[in-house]
């Protein structure tokens, strides 16, 4: 208690820092962050006094007592830090807890990166109101950048406060709640600044054993299985997409010329979304990507995907390769984000060499898949 307590106070006191130099400026984004994280603060109530008050929906109850069982899990079978992350809840009142922005230039997959205390550099700017991420972002477009702008659920701050579950979280779907908290509590084991694909790759991929553990724990099958082919479908989609990068990146280092490059970044945007749809009709059902491939699919959104899922099979080989112990699988994962950039980067891309796909889902379980409920959205 006592250490938690001191790392709190020297978290505050940082903030305090920031937003006195804030002030000081006369404005700036860390004051809308550090207001909004404290406000998050200051909503979170014990998820066993919420459990308690006979006001409690039972859907939000029932959430409530399946994200402690995940958390339970987390702490038992994942070897993920046990700090009080978790244990308490806070309604926001709003559809998502933040609006993140990524942006990339109107010629380049390379998304701009923002510096930041705590964080350090990050592909993203997160905005705790939306309509501040939306004029962020027509900001940056005005500009020339191409932009995206996705609703976040939850954020981790890496140790430094208890994150609380928020009403944002309890809309989905059983085991993508307890995916969410798997993800969010790995960042808090390791995380490296500056390269945010490391980070979220790794997160996503202690995210994905996770619920794969703990589905089979639960002997939940049909989840399961509907859990194996929304995986098998997004990797599917992936590779196209990855396909469609090439393509992208080609294009931007053939010609200065913008009429060409215009044309030529155009044409392959089209031809993912012709691939995708290709794709889909063999699938007969949902889970379906369709939000990917709309009008809004641009250099920034194609960053975006690509920051969370970049490393994961690098990942998965390395947590099979030890066997599936996670504390030597953390271990073996901080000796590489100890490499240089370089490095690093060369170390996880042998890892991903070596990766072996995921099994397809048995055939017996098909109709689940296609009109099962809970199915993650794309």
């Amino acid at each position: 208690m006592v250490t938690e307590v001191r790392k709190q106070l020297l978290a505050l006191a940082r903030i305090a820092a920031l937003v006195a130099v804030c002030l000081a400026l006369g404005s700036c984004y860390y004051w809308q962050a550090m207001r909004g994280h404290m406000e998050l603060m200051g909503q979170r109530e014990p998820v066993t006094d919420v459990l308690a008050d006979p006001e409690t929906s039972e859907d939000t109850r029932g959430q409530l007592e399946l994200a402690q069982s995940a958390v339970d899990f987390a702490h038992a079978e994942l070897a993920l830090p046990d700090n009080g992350s978790y244990r308490q809840y806070a309604d926001t009142g709003r559809r998502y807890l933040v609006w993140s922005v990524v942006a990339a230039p109107e010629w380049s997959l390379e998304p701009r990166t923002w510096c930041f205390p705590v964080a350090g550099c990050v592909s993203y700017r997160g905005y705790f109101d939306e309509a501040e991420a939306q004029a962020f972002a027509a900001r940056r477009a005005a500009a020339g950048d191409d932009v995206y702008v996705g609703g976040v659920s939850a954020y981790s701050t890496l140790g430094n406060f208890a994150d609380p579950l928020t009403n944002a979280m309890l809309r989905m779907t059983e085991y993508r709640l307890a995916g969410l908290i798997f993800h969010e509590l790995a960042h808090q084991r390791l995380y490296i600044s500056g390269d945010s694909a490391f980070n979220e790759s790794f997160a996503s991929a202690v995210e994905q054993a996770g619920i794969r553990l703990w589905l089979r724990q639960r002997g939940a099958a049909d989840a399961l299985c509907r859990y194996e082919d929304w995986l098998g479908r997004r990797g599917a989609v992936r590779v196209l997409l990855g396909r469609g990068r090439a393509q992208l990146e080609v294009v931007y280092a053939q010609t200065d010329d913008t009429s060409a490059l215009a044309a030529g970044k155009a044409a392959a945007l089209d031809r993912m979304r012709a691939d995708y749809q290709a794709l889909r009709a063999g699938w007969g059902g949902p889970p379906f990507f369709d939000g990917w491939f709309g009008p809004e699919l641009n250099n920034a959104t194609l960053a975006a995907l690509a920051t969370y899922d970049q490393y994961v099979p690098a990942f998965a080989t390395l947590l099979t390769q030890h066997g599936g112990d996670f504390e030597a699988f953390y271990a073996a994962a901080k000796a590489i984000a100890k490499l240089k950039w370089e490095a690093r980067a060369d170390a996880l891309a042998a890892l991903g060499q070596a990766a072996v796909s995921s099994p397809a889902p048995a055939a017996s379980c098909a109709a689940t898949v296609a009109t099962g409920p809970g199915s993650p959205p794309g």
